[in-house]
């Protein structure tokens, strides 16, 4: 990454405004799961160790430009300050004449948090008055939010047309090291994982890594497309009909780039997709009409899992089923025990997506993979070859 970085700049006594991203689920005024807050820990604790005032912008939800009490981002302030062991100030907004007053009487080693940059519309539309408004509160800008590094908003590339240098912080760094070295220097073999319902959220992941990957294993709801282009029967299960001509075209193109595109033998199906339902295993090439798949079956499971344990890089994007059911969760865990394993093993493994490292989590193997990815439309934009605006916009060394 050729971009100054957090380490490339003196952050003594500098208003230090770092984007972040604390999109955080939220319960009755309490974080849930503080994943992406606990992330920003080593950049936030450099810029205090470093005596600069530390000041972070974020967003929360979706509150359509319009101030709205449950977006806002006070229970993270409370979050990050039991983690940093020190008190955070909460503003009282992320822009004006006040926000500038409390950056003013702030010292340094002090952290404060913004209120919710969407509370204004002008953030997604990257408007610039609203962006030089932010870019007033800081020195150098900071960003370490990969989650929103794939959309060109007001905090994260119309500041830095105001603030300059603008470098990237630790986790930005982290998950651009990992993504990258996958994509451009992988160690061989290099097998990608691939699920999810629909195959147009990765027709562009699949084309882009033709040629870069030995081999892509296709599961969840996409698979039954690619199974409807040949002609198979597929039962109830999802299908996306305007695709299965893709679906065709990209089997065709798998083997011309010399590609294996693995798809499941078997599926894990029943009457409908719910919890405590009674399940079958079913061969491909014999599902029923009356069948939904849920899952990939036993067979499959082991088939991928072999692939992957031999595997020396591994990127993973998308559950092999509805595994946030029980009885439809033993393929995605299948999986995420042999990346575990390969990781063991010597592998580089990145799991990106919001589903797939909910996975990781729900089976309690995030700590046994290389990277899970805090960003699931910034790392699926990456594995498309998309230039992210929010890394584009930093300074260049």
């Amino acid at each position: 990454m050729n971009k100054l970085t957090l380490d490339d700049v003196d952050l003594s006594g500098k208003r230090v405004l770092v984007r972040v991203d604390f999109n955080v689920p939220l319960d009755e005024g309490k974080v849930t799961d503080d994943t992406r807050i606990r992330e920003s820990l080593p950049t936030i604790k450099k810029i205090i160790a470093a005596g600069g005032k530390c000041i972070l912008m974020s967003h929360l939800g979706r509150p359509k430009g319009k101030r709205a009490i449950e977006f806002s981002l006070n229970p993270a302030a409370q979050r990050l300050s039991e983690l940093l062991k020190q008190p955070v100030i909460m503003a009282p907004d992320c822009i004006g004449d006040e926000v500038e007053r409390v950056v003013k009487k702030m010292t340094p080693g002090q952290v404060m948090m913004l209120e919710n940059v969407r509370f204004y519309a002008e953030e997604e539309k990257n408007d610039p008055d609203f962006a030089a408004k932010l870019a007033r509160l800081g020195d150098i800008y900071v960003n370490d939010a990969f989650g929103s590094a794939h959309r060109a908003h007001a905090s994260t590339e119309g500041v830095t047309q105001c603030i300059k240098p603008a470098v990237a912080g630790y986790l930005m760094q982290k998950e651009l090291r990992y993504l990258g070295q996958a994509l451009k220097n992988p160690a061989r073999p290099f097998v990608a994982v691939l699920g999810g319902s629909k195959i147009s959220g990765k027709i562009d992941v699949i084309e882009n890594l033709f040629g870069k990957v030995d081999t892509i294993l296709i599961g969840g709801g996409m698979a039954y497309t690619f199974f409807k282009a040949q002609g198979l029967e597929i039962g109830e299960s999802i299908v996306e009909m305007d695709k299965v001509d893709l679906a065709h075209d990209l089997l065709k193109r798998a083997d011309e780039n010399k590609t294996k595109l693995l798809l499941p033998s078997d599926s894990r199906v029943a009457a409908e997709l719910k919890s405590d339902v009674a399940t079958e295993i079913r061969k491909n090439d014999a599902l029923r009409e009356t069948d939904t798949a849920g899952d990939i079956g036993p067979e499959t499971e082991k088939l991928y899992a072999d692939v992957i344990r031999k595997a020396k890089t591994v990127v993973w994007n998308g559950p092999m089923g509805v595994f946030e059911i029980d009885e439809f969760a033993s393929g995605t865990k299948a999986v995420a025990l042999a990346l575990a394993e390969a990781t063991k093993a010597g592998a580089v493994t990145v799991v990106g997506g919001g589903d797939s490292a909910a996975a990781v989590k729900k089976f309690g193997l995030e700590n046994k993979v290389s990277h899970v990815s805090t960003g699931g439309g910034a790392s699926l934009e990456f594995l498309e070859g998309k230039v992210l605006p929010g890394v584009a916009a930093l300074t260049d060394k």
